[in-house]
């Protein structure tokens, strides 16, 4: 039984209770007192929703190719510095092979928006994936148009990850160059993803410049309203060759500006279980690289409940530089699997088994021809 929190009249315990002035005295709070009844009622409702196990999403970043020329991210097309690489099905379904051997029950395959990325092609892996192992598959593919995530689904996939990245529509205009692609957005995107029959992931960079604490309280109630199967947050870390990196940005700072920090990430983890406790959440890996000591271990101690192993190729992992200085990219598939074990360990958690579908969500499965 979870004991009751209150924060002033609001029971923190009843997170879907939640309404934005609650959420933003909780994003303003610095008390370090108030904040430990935040991170232990999260843990509480976390425990109570989806249990103490640790799911491990084995990592594939399978192309660093993108034709977006997104602000904040060092995979945009005008990154003219970085060597790009595509994996081959023989190298993809190898690390498959070992997300098998390792116990894994999902594996997340993740590129740029990458066109040469066949849709067919992709759908033939999936297909091999669902037919050969009995692993969850999770894609990562950006705002394709609604012919290839329809394929991708009826070929077997299980879940698909779109950051919305922010409620504001004047911020996101700013840092997402439109494309001449006609595509609905990507909250309409997340709906029809729902409708395919997919489990939806989403969520927010955190102290994106010219973000405001308001419009990240939105962000977390669009969480609820989304009902997101899982969400996935991290703080904004500059690229110095994106145009937020870039010492002569174009995007002030708001007036009301979120900061990039770690105390940040874990407020929004939190906020995250409460008003979505049954959703998979993951302590991220550039939580870790803002914190190589214990930010895996404090995301998952007030909120989170998964972790993802990267499975790619040591010789591809430092070309996926989507933030610099990523933690852990130097490190083999099999190092990478016992550190996590190891810490998940150390907290008196334990790894998670089977696919780790969102608790409480009936999918239907959509099958070739169907």
């Amino acid at each position: 039984m979870i004991s009751t929190r209150h924060y002033g009249a609001v029971d923190l315990t009843e997170g879907r209770d939640l309404q934005k002035p609650e959420i933003l005295k909780w994003l303003r709070t610095e008390d370090a007192r108030e904040l430990e009844e935040l991170w232990q009622a999260a843990d509480a409702v976390r425990k109570q929703s989806v249990g103490d196990a640790v799911h491990l999403r084995g990592l594939l970043e399978i192309s660093n190719h993108c034709i977006r020329r997104c602000g904040y991210c060092g995979l945009n097309a005008g990154n003219r510095e970085l060597t790009r690489y595509r994996m081959s099905r023989e190298e993809i379904l190898a690390c498959v092979a070992t997300a098998v051997e390792y116990g894994y029950g999902t594996v997340v395959m993740q590129a740029g928006e990458d066109y040469g990325i066949a849709t067919d092609w992709l759908a033939g892996i999936v297909r091999q994936i669902k037919q050969e192992t009995g692993l969850a598959v999770t894609l990562s593919m950006g705002e394709r148009p609604i012919d290839d995530l329809t394929v991708w689904r009826q070929a077997g996939a299980d879940r698909y990850l779109l950051r919305f990245e922010t409620t504001s529509p004047s911020l996101y205009e700013r840092v997402h160059p439109a494309d001449e692609r006609q595509r609905p957005g990507r909250i309409d995107l997340l709906k029809i993803l729902r409708e395919l029959g997919y489990e939806i992931g989403s969520g927010v960079m955190i102290g994106i410049p010219g973000q405001s604490l308001s419009s990240l309280a939105d962000d977390i109630l669009l969480f609820r309203a989304l009902d997101l199967d899982m969400i996935g947050v991290g703080p904004f870390i500059p690229h110095p060759q994106t145009m937020l990196g870039s010492s002569n940005s174009p995007v002030a700072p708001d007036a009301d500006q979120v900061p990039n920090t770690e105390m940040m990430v874990y407020k929004v983890i939190a906020l995250a279980r409460l008003v979505c406790p049954q959703a998979n959440i993951p302590s991220t890996t550039a939580l870790a690289t803002i914190n190589t000591e214990t930010g895996r271990e404090n995301g998952l101690s007030r909120g989170a409940n998964v972790v993802m192993p990267n499975l790619t190729p040591t010789k591809y992992r430092a070309l996926y530089e989507i933030y610099p200085g990523k933690a852990c990219i130097n490190e083999t598939a099999v190092q990478c699997r016992y550190c996590l074990e190891g810490r998940i360990e150390s907290i008196r958690r334990r790894v998670g088994h089977g696919p780790g579908s969102r608790a409480g969500r009936v999918k239907e499965r959509i099958v070739d021809g169907s």
